[in-house]
């Protein structure tokens, strides 16, 4: 029997959670994490005994802490610091196994039971999480009222009536991208240039100790539920060699691992706990792991592609994707697509501070790489052939025989972006362009059209200089200036990037 790797969220009673750690000695400590403005994960050790014995204060009031050493600025301050933290009972809890220390009784590695958590100031949810989990909210209120007053969003989906639905899906996935190095050795950035431009690395078997790292990463997440899909060489790094004693020498490798969609708020708190695990598994291996977006110049960066999707759960059981239009062959999208699309696309010059928070992050989004610098998306040449256009801010991934897997797929953000941030601020992006949609009172085919629609042409709701769609590839086909002047400037700095909040502030 393997070791307990997760408490899903329906065991989460009290008698249930007691019951659990009891056969499970194994567990010493039990950690609530809470994630600050900052994206920082909280972590402190409570020891189990005492968790179990105060187990209903812990669930329902939480514990208290000193709001100073998080990130919540002009939130906690020094003569109002106090700040708790109360466990979210609707998500899953995980075990994080210490694989360096064992527990005499059980021979097993001591775990700690990891609570993901909000940070409570003033009896308000000041946290990442608690921001993710208020836009969740609003999107799926606002949508439910908006389909109620414009019955004509549900033209276009296999939906009859806003009676029928039960309840507002809001799912998410990312796509983890990261470097892995032997300690100590230094980059060759000709060799990493070279085999990068040739592709030599790209879905390349991985042989020796990062195979093994990367089998050993991929067994732990199907431990833990969240359903891994695939794990594989990314198009960065060069081939490792092999010490006279079998160890791997000089690796410099650039991996990703994808796993299933889950809630919005799930999906980031999964993320956390993968990175961490990553970074264990092959520390474990004696390798070195960085998620930094641009650790080399000349050399790809790592990206996190976040994907977005909207379904509905029907009171007769069935699920329908709101983004999908009822004839695949003759749409891209339903209005609430084109409405979530364009929402993105019109006020990303203010999401843009929150996916790309570092000048490390700017430094990962230039032309060259297969990195977004343009604000534009992709639909697809046409109805029957999906978008692969890999140039774009944000494309639209679709499947003609499985409508469910309609969403879009934004390509700027990287591994350390705060995903809680990132999917609220979208969130707000979308309910904006559902809203104008619904208002319009336009079908898809002419919403196909607005968003199509080039350069100094009106729209009801799109810029008029700009342009917001294209299926060629943006970095071949415009000069620099060109760019800038279809889809606008991107900014150089994270300064640059921040005045986009005050320059945009409708």
């Amino acid at each position: 029997m393997g070791l307990l790797r997760v408490i899903k969220k329906e065991d989460h009673n009290s008698a249930k959670i007691v019951q659990i750690l009891n056969l499970n000695k194994q567990i010493k400590f039990v950690s609530l994490m809470g994630v600050d403005l900052g994206g920082n994960a909280t972590d402190e050790k409570i020891p189990v005994e005492l968790f179990k014995k105060d187990i209903d204060d812990f669930l329902y009031r939480g514990i208290q802490t000193d709001g100073s050493s998080v990130e919540l600025h002009e939130i906690a301050t020094l003569n109002n610091a106090k700040v708790d933290l109360l466990p979210d009972l609707d998500v899953n809890w995980y075990i994080d196994y210490n694989t360096e220390l064992t527990d005499y009784e059980t021979n097993l590695p001591v775990g700690t039971l990891k609570i993901p958590s909000f940070l409570i100031h003033n009896n308000k949810k000041v946290c990442s999480r608690g921001i993710l989990q208020r836009a969740t909210n609003n999107l799926e209120n606002t949508l439910i009222d908006l389909l109620k007053k414009y019955p004509n969003l549900l033209n276009h989906v296999d939906i009859d009536s806003v009676d029928d639905i039960e309840k507002i899906n809001i799912t998410s996935a990312t796509e983890l991208e990261f470097w892995v190095s032997t300690p100590e050795d230094k980059a060759d950035l000709d060799k990493l240039y070279v085999s990068q431009s040739l592709k030599e690395q790209y879905w390349k078997k991985t042989q020796g100790t990062i195979r093994s790292a990367l089998e050993r990463t991929l067994i732990i997440l199907q431990e833990l539920g969240v359903e891994p899909e695939m794990g594989h060489k990314e198009v960065g790094g060069i081939a490792s060699s092999i010490s006279i004693d079998g160890k791997t020498n000089h690796a410099m490798e650039q991996l990703e691992i994808d796993w299933k969609y889950s809630s919005a708020i799930q999906t980031a708190d999964n993320e956390i706990v993968i990175r961490d695990i990553v970074e264990e598994v092959f520390k474990s291996f004696g390798l070195n792991v960085t998620f930094k977006a641009k650790p080399l110049n000349r050399v790809a960066g790592s990206g996190e592609h976040t994907h977005i999707g909207i379904s509905a759960k029907l009171k007769d059981g069935k699920v329908k994707n709101l983004f999908s239009p009822k004839d695949m062959n003759s749409d891209f999208m339903s209005e609430i697509g084109y409405g979530a699309l364009m929402g993105i696309l019109k006020n990303y010059e203010v999401l843009n501070p929150f996916v790309t928070d570092s000048n490390d992050a700017l430094n990962r989004l230039v032309p060259g790489f297969e990195a977004p610098v343009c604000i534009v998306t992709s639909l697809g040449k046409n109805y029957e052939v999906p978008s692969r256009n890999r140039s774009v801010l944000i494309g639209l991934i679709r499947d003609i025989d499985n409508p469910l897997a309609t969403r879009f797929e934004l390509r700027a953000p990287n591994p350390l972006s705060n995903t809680y941030l990132v999917l609220a601020s979208i969130y707000q992006a979308v309910v904006d362009g559902i809203k104008a949609v619904a208002v319009s009172n336009l079908d898809s085919k002419e919403l196909e059209k607005e968003i199509s629609k080039d350069a100094g042409e009106t729209s009801f709701y799109l810029e008029k200089d700009r342009k917001y769609r294209d299926e060629e590839n943006v970095f071949e086909c415009y000069t620099q200036d060109e760019r800038e002047k279809l889809f606008g400037k991107s900014p150089a700095t994270v300064y640059e990037n921040m005045l986009n909040l005050d320059k945009y502030v409708e």
